[in-house]
């Protein structure tokens, strides 16, 4: 028996690796297939809502959001995480084949150097296996730093939906990446806890009226951020190129779910110096990633200007 338990403990990882892998593949092909069912649309002059390869692309996001929740709860977050990184790189392969989105040397430095740079981050991030059940979860809810980290998010959120996205949302590419990027400070730790709270909720323990509002509660705040999500990012992807956004997206949404973690679980309090510094060289790495990306979007926007004012002369 004992012997038996140990094997299911490697394999019940080993399974959320596997699961972690293919949904990052399949996540890699969302915002390509999204995006080229909006070109699509476009060309006919209708609605993308009405194209099968955006819908594949939407079933493609449900798919791979599923296959991360089950990874998360199968496998340590500090193995799954990193592992988006290979969702990205293949999307910009699908990219450069199926959308001829082209990078030139700076953006794919910059592609490379975002990755590189997230993944040190999520590797040298603190753990956050320190709560285990959904009593310890529902305390660390009622933390202040907690609630005063959560009301400024929304209210962000809030000023960026309402005044910064109708303004400035079509021409700059970071006014759809914060939202999408700052919900995860939501549908991460729902996630996590939804698989905490569930045990308690479906698996015959012990459970009390406050534990099924509290599922309820992350279940709704999961869809409603999941839905918002949703429909900004298929706006950034009406307006700008998926590799771009796809790079920047990825990076941004990693670095606000490891803060909204460590503010979570507490986790600054296991965060040593060597750590610190890594994470630090990390993110620094990432905003000169971003930077090229940027760099290279304006040049080939220039690029495009110039040649399309040559065919007009």
């Amino acid at each position: 028996m004992a012997f038996e338990r140990d094997a299911f403990a490697i394999s019940l990882p080993m399974a959320g690796i596997v699961i972690a892998v293919t949904a990052s593949f399949i996540n890699g092909s969302t915002f390509v297939l999204q995006k080229k069912g909006i070109l699509r649309a476009r060309d006919r002059d209708g609605s993308y809502l009405k194209d099968v390869v955006w819908w594949s692309g939407t079933l493609s996001m449900i798919v791979g959001q599923i296959g991360n929740f089950l990874a998360y709860n199968m496998a340590p977050a500090v193995i799954v995480t990193p592992l988006g990184a290979l969702g990205v790189l293949f999307g910009a392969v699908l990219a450069s084949w199926i959308l001829k989105e082209h990078l030139n040397i700076l953006g794919k430095l910059g592609y490379l150097l975002c990755c590189c740079g997230s993944v040190v981050l999520i590797i040298h991030a603190p753990k956050t296996e320190t709560v285990t059940s959904a009593p310890e979860f529902e305390e660390r809810l009622t933390d202040p730093v907690l609630l005063t980290y959560a009301l400024l998010v929304l209210l962000l959120l809030i000023v960026l939906i309402v005044w910064l996205a109708p303004a400035h949302g079509t021409s700059n590419i970071m006014v759809y990446v914060a939202i999408c990027s700052l919900l995860g400070s939501f549908t991460v730790p729902s996630s996590k806890g939804l698989g905490l709270v569930a045990q308690d909720v479906f698996g015959g323990g012990s459970s009390s009226d406050g534990t099924l509002v509290l599922f309820l509660g992350l279940l709704g705040t999961l869809t409603f951020s999941i839905l918002i999500q949703f429909m900004f990012i298929n706006k950034a992807l009406e307006c700008f190129s998926s590799n771009m956004f796809e790079a920047i997206y990825y990076v941004t949404f990693t670095s606000t779910v490891i803060l909204a973690s460590a503010v979570l679980f507490k986790e600054w309090t296991a965060l040593t110096i060597i750590d610190s510094l890594a994470m630090l060289c990390g993110l620094t790495t990432v905003f000169v990633g971003v930077g090229l990306l940027h760099i290279s979007h304006e040049a080939l926007l220039t690029w495009k200007q110039e040649e399309a004012r040559v065919k007009i002369d």
